[in-house]
C-alpha cells in the first residue's frame, strides 16, 4: 500500500498503482478491432486500412487571407480543410454589425455571406477535399453556404464530404458562444439532421464536442460523461422528430481533447466508443453497426500550451497526439506552439502538421490497430473511466437529462469545481507545469507572431455593404419573410434559409429573424 505522499492522481481521481498485473484486469480476450463495443476501434484494419485524416484548424482575418493558408497547408500534404470563423460569426452577428467591432477576423474568418464563402473556397477541390467546419449556433446557415458554393462549382452533393460541428448544447456548459435558447437551438440541429439524411448523405450532421468541455477544466471522466449527456439529447430530439437512430447515427461524430496525461487520454478514447455502442443500442435500439461505432476527431489540447517557454508546446503537442494516435482516432489536428500567443504563424502551423506527418509516417503509427490494447495499466484505466463516467451520466439522467442539468447549471458547476481543483493544484507546485511553477527561467524567449492585417476588418465591412446594395432588394425581403414564416410553424427549417442565402441576404440578417421570433439566452437568469 502506497504511502498517503506517494499517492498519484489522474485528473479524474483515479489512483494510479506503482505497477500492473493481470489482477487488475478482467479475465477473458479482448474483442478485435471493428467488432462491437469497439473498445479496440472502429474498424478492422483501422490505420493499415485508411490512416487519419490530417485536419488542421485554420482561420484568421478575411476570407482571402484563410484561403492562402488553406491552400498553403493543402500544398504541404494536410488531407483535410478545418475552418475557424470569428466571433461575431459564430454569434449571428455580420462584420458591419455595431457589435462586431473590433473583433472581426481576430479568432477566426469573417463569413457574412455567400459573397465571403465564394472567396474561401476559391480553388479547394471540394469533391475531394473533407472539410470540417467549427460552428454552432448558426451551423445550419454556414453549412448551407458551403452547399451553395459547392453547387456554383458543379460539384453533387453526394460528392461534399466533411463535419459541421453543430453542438450548441456545449456552449451553454463551456464556451458560451450561443445565440438562442436551448430548446429553439435543439431544433436548428435536428433540422440539419433531416436535411442532411435527404440531401447530403455523406455528411457528418454533429461533430459533439467534449473538447470545449475539457478545455473549460473538466476532468478526462466529466468530458466523456458530459459529451455523452449532450449526445443522448440529441438521439432523443432527432427520434422525436421521426428520424431512425440506425440512420442518423450514422452521420454523428465527436471532438475529443487530447490531453497531457498520455495514458489516461489513450484508455479515454478507448472507453469511449464502448460507451457510445451501449447507449445507441440499449438506449436507442440501434443495430446498424455504423450507428453504434463511435468515430472521433482529436485536438490536441489548447489549455494546456504555455506562453512562458513556447516551445515546449511542441513536445507537449507530439505526445498528445500520440495519445490520439494510439487511441484510434479517426481525424487530428495539432495546435501550433505559439497559439498561447497569438493566431498560428505559418512557421508554427508548419511544424504542427509536419509532426502529424511524423506519427504517421516515422513513428510506426498507422501499422497496427490499437496498439496498447492488453497492456494491463491501459486496460484498468479504460474500466475505470467507463465506471466514472457512466455514474456521472447517471446523475444528468436523474435530474431529467442533459438540456434540464444545463438549465439547472448542474454541469456548469462540476466542471467548474474540477477547474479551481486544477488551479489550486497548479500555484501551490502539487500539479508541475513546466517553465510556469518549475524549471523556470528569466526572460522570455522572442517567437514570430502572425500579425492580423489591421485593415481587413474595413474591407470586410465594405464587402458586406456592396453585397446589401447590389442584390434584388424584394427578393431578400421575400426570403427573410419566408424564413420567419416557416419559423412560427414546425417545419423544417433549412430550406428557405437556403434560399435567403441564395438571395444574398447574410447570417446576421437570417438570425436577427429568429432573434426576434425566439428571443436570446441569458444564462445569468437561466
Amino acid at each position: 500500500m502506497a504511502r498517503a505522499e506517494d499517492r498519484r492522481l489522474t485528473d479524474s481521481g483515479i489512483e494510479v498503482k506503482p505497477v500492473y498485473t493481470a489482477d487488475d484486469v478482467p479475465p477473458g480476450p479482448l474483442e478485435l478491432p471493428g467488432e462491437d463495443p469497439f473498445t479496440r476501434g472502429p474498424t478492422a484494419t483501422m490505420y493499415r486500412g485508411r490512416p487519419w485524416t490530417i485536419r488542421q484548424y485554420a482561420g484568421f482575418g478575411s476570407a482571402e487571407e484563410t484561403n492562402a493558408r488553406f491552400r498553403y497547408l493543402l500544398e504541404r500534404g494536410q488531407t483535410g480543410l478545418s475552418v475557424a470563423f470569428d466571433l461575431p460569426t459564430q454569434l449571428g452577428y455580420d462584420s458591419d454589425d455595431p457589435l462586431a467591432e473590433g473583433e472581426v477576423g481576430r479568432t477566426g474568418v469573417a463569413i457574412d455571406s455567400i459573397a465571403d464563402m465564394e472567396v474561401l473556397l476559391e480553388g479547394i477541390p471540394l469533391a475531394e477535399v473533407s472539410t470540417s467546419m467549427t460552428i454552432n449556433a448558426p451551423a445550419a446557415l454556414l453549412l448551407l453556404l458551403y452547399e451553395l458554393v459547392a453547387e456554383k462549382h458543379g460539384v453533387s452533393r453526394d460528392k461534399l464530404r466533411g463535419t459541421v460541428q453543430n453542438d450548441v448544447l456545449k456552449e451553454y456548459v463551456a464556451r458560451g458562444n450561443y445565440i438562442f435558447p436551448p430548446r429553439p437551438s435543439m431544433r436548428l440541429t435536428t433540422d440539419l439532421f433531416a436535411y442532411c439524411e435527404e440531401r447530403l448523405p455523406n455528411w457528418n450532421t454533429i461533430s459533439i464536442s467534449g473538447y470545449h468541455i475539457r478545455e473549460a477544466g473538466a476532468s478526462a471522466a466529466q468530458e466523456l460523461a458530459f459529451t455523452f449527456a449532450n449526445g443522448i439529447a440529441y438521439c432523443e430530439a432527432a427520434i422525436a422528430a421521426g428520424l431512425s437512430p440506425d440512420s442518423f447515427g450514422e452521420r454523428l461524430s465527436f471532438f475529443f481533447n487530447a490531453h497531457n496525461h498520455f495514458f489516461q487520454e489513450v484508455a479515454k478514447f478507448r472507453s469511449a466508443r464502448r460507451l457510445w455502442a451501449e447507449i445507441m443500442s440499449e438506449r436507442f435500439g440501434a443495430t446498424n453497426p455504423r450507428a453504434t461505432a463511435l468515430r472521433f476527431h482529436a485536438q490536441t489540447g489548447g489549455s494546456t500550451l504555455t506562453a512562458q517557454q513556447p516551445e515546449n508546446n511542441i513536445v507537449r503537442v507530439a505526445i498528445q497526439a500520440l495519445s490520439a494516435v494510439c487511441g484510434g482516432a479517426q481525424s487530428v489536428h495539432t495546435n501550433s506552439f505559439d497559439e498561447a500567443l497569438a493566431l498560428p504563424s505559418e512557421r508554427a502551423a508548419r511544424i504542427a502538421l509536419r509532426t502529424q506527418q511524423i506519427l504517421a509516417h516515422e513513428a510506426g503509427g498507422t501499422d497496427t490497430a490499437d496498439p496498447l490494447g492488453g497492456a494491463y495499466f491501459i486496460e484498468a484505466l479504460t474500466n475505470e473511466l467507463e465506471e466514472k463516467a457512466r455514474e456521472l451520466i447517471q446523475r444528468v439522467d436523474d435530474l431529467g437529462g442533459a438540456v434540464v442539468a444545463i438549465e439547472q447549471g448542474f454541469v456548469q458547476a462540476e466542471i467548474e469545481a474540477s477547474a479551481f481543483r486544477h488551479q489550486a493544484e497548479v500555484e501551490s507546485g502539487e500539479r508541475v507545469v513546466v517553465g510556469v511553477n518549475r524549471f523556470t527561467e528569466e526572460g522570455g524567449e522572442r517567437v514570430e507572431l502572425l500579425q492580423v492585417d489591421p485593415e481587413g476588418e474595413r474591407r470586410q465591412r465594405e464587402r458586406t455593404t456592396r453585397v446589401r446594395a447590389e442584390r434584388d432588394a424584394q427578393g431578400a425581403a421575400s426570403a427573410l419573410a419566408e424564413v420567419r414564416s416557416t419559423a412560427e410553424t414546425d417545419a423544417n427549417l433549412l430550406p428557405p434559409m437556403r434560399e435567403a442565402l441564395r438571395a444574398r441576404c447574410t447570417i446576421g440578417e437570417i438570425c436577427g429573424v429568429l432573434r426576434e421570433l425566439w428571443g436570446t439566452y441569458d444564462d445569468r437568469h437561466a
